[in-house]
């Protein structure tokens, strides 16, 4: 089985649906729209109906919760970390418009924090007393390379921007981790296929709300880091290889984090009803079209 980085040395771009939203958003959409957009689309974590997602919980065998909680755990401490890294970047705005885009990104990032635990109180009843030690419950799920990415990695990047919020290299750094691997790779792929799931067998109607709303807000997120990145290197250059470095050192971090319990990166297996491959290609053509809006090629290895 090729991983994501395989895929991008051999040039085998999967076709998938093209994705309507981010056609529009990715080309067209700079911090001005995109601000007025979160105003539009504004949703409640706390409203939405949970009462057929606990009824439904109930009904479904333990070994099966099994999956369905790997698969949750890292979106649930996912979204924890990226709140709590984001305010370098906040920091680092350049006018306005962007000041006013990137403090709804950690406003956003914070409700789907409490929408996670919310569900996890709610519906899978974890007992634990407050949103910290839920999470620290929770964490025992995720993976080493889900240690390596965002406690590693993505704190490192947020570090250097508080230090000097003034350096585009830092800022390109942290926008390439953080919306092009974060959440462009990881976290649009495991929504794209776990909703489908979830909407073609009828379950947990609440969760499939919330997470439309999340993956929504992610698609938004994701035009700004593409704006972003298209920016900063039509203005240098040189910015077009540290985005392609950048990549080259996450890619395979990043194709570890979806590798569920039992196998190693490389294994050939089915999550939620899809195969790796399928995974894989998914993401990889994301990746591939956000790049060539961006106008830096696919990373090469040596």
């Amino acid at each position: 089985m090729a991983s994501l980085l395989d895929l991008t040395q051999q040039g085998d771009v999967a076709t998938v649906s093209d994705d309507a939203y981010l056609n529009r958003t990715l080309q067209l959409m700079g911090p001005q729209q995109l601000y007025a957009l979160w105003e539009r689309q504004a949703w409640q974590s706390q409203a939405i109906d949970l009462e057929r997602d606990k009824e439904q919980w109930a009904e479904i065998p333990d070994e099966e919760k099994e999956d369905h909680l790997w698969g949750l755990s890292s979106f649930f401490v996912g979204e924890e970390r990226v709140t709590t890294q984001f305010s370098g970047l906040v920091m680092a705005y350049e006018d306005e418009q962007e000041e006013a885009f990137l403090t709804t990104q950690q406003v956003d990032e914070a409700r789907h924090m409490q929408f996670f635990d919310r569900y996890y109180r709610e519906v899978f009843a974890l007992e634990e007393k407050d949103i910290s030690s839920r999470l620290q419950r929770v964490r025992e799920n995720v993976t080493d390379a889900f240690v390596t990415l965002f406690d590693d990695n993505l704190v490192e990047e947020g570090r250097r921007l508080i230090e000097n919020p003034g350096d585009v290299g830092a800022k390109v750094d942290f926008v390439t981790t953080y919306h092009m691997v974060i959440e462009g790779v990881l976290a649009l792929t495991g929504q794209h296929f776990m909703l489908e799931y979830y909407e073609n067998h009828d379950l947990l109607p609440g969760f499939v709300e919330g997470f439309s709303n999340i993956a929504r807000d992610e698609h938004r997120h994701v035009a700004y880091g593409t704006w972003l990145l298209q920016q900063k290197t039509q203005e240098d250059e040189s910015l077009k290889q540290r985005v392609q470095d950048k990549l080259m050192e996450l890619l395979p971090v990043a194709a570890g984090v979806l590798v569920p319990p039992g196998h190693e990166l490389g294994d050939d297996y089915e999550f939620f009803g899809y195969t790796s491959k399928e995974q894989t290609e998914f993401a990889f053509t994301a990746l591939t079209r956000r790049l060539k809006v961006i106008g830096v090629g696919l990373p090469v290895a040596a």
